[in-house]
């Protein structure tokens, strides 16, 4: 189930993903998908809730001895496209920890979706597959704020 943006970095030190991410109470969600699947707008909804740019298209991944760290590339730092308007500037909040990671090429057909995860760069990450509801902005905005709750109590 690892999203084939990510299944070359299952193992390593560092990598340069393509890939959007935006960070928000210290926690970073890592937007995967193809070309085209919405990766820069979602970012742009997230931004509008509070959160803030880490990467736009490419994001900069290294392993730590307790989580995977993202930020930013130098070459296109507080960069974030909006398609049909441009490149806009942003304030870069990176590095981050990566919480999550969300697959827009795969659909969530859950209501109420499992626990998933998957291996980057050697350490355990939450999986999120993209859920078909009309209000993912806010709803992934209120995920890293507050977690998610599972039936075992823990925030995940």
């Amino acid at each position: 189930m690892t999203p084939p943006a990510l299944a070359r970095f299952v193992s390593g030190e560092t990598a340069t993903v393509h890939a959007s991410c935006v960070a928000l109470s210290g926690r970073a969600l890592l937007i995967v998908g193809a070309s085209g699947s919405g990766k820069s707008a979602l970012a742009l909804d997230l931004m509008a809730f509070g959160a803030g740019l880490v990467s736009d298209d490419r994001v900069a991944l290294r392993r730590t001895a307790s989580c995977v760290i993202a930020d930013t590339v130098p070459a296109i730092s507080g960069l974030v496209e909006a398609r049909g308007l441009g490149l806009l500037h942003a304030p870069v909040h990176g590095p981050a920890s990566v919480a999550w990671v969300l697959d827009l090429d795969q659909e969530e057909p859950q209501r109420l979706p499992p626990f998933r995860e998957i291996r980057l760069l050697g350490h355990s990450v939450p999986l999120l597959l993209r859920p078909r509801i009309p209000h993912l902005g806010p709803s992934l905005a209120q995920l890293l704020k507050s977690g998610r709750a599972t039936p075992d109590g823990m925030d995940r």
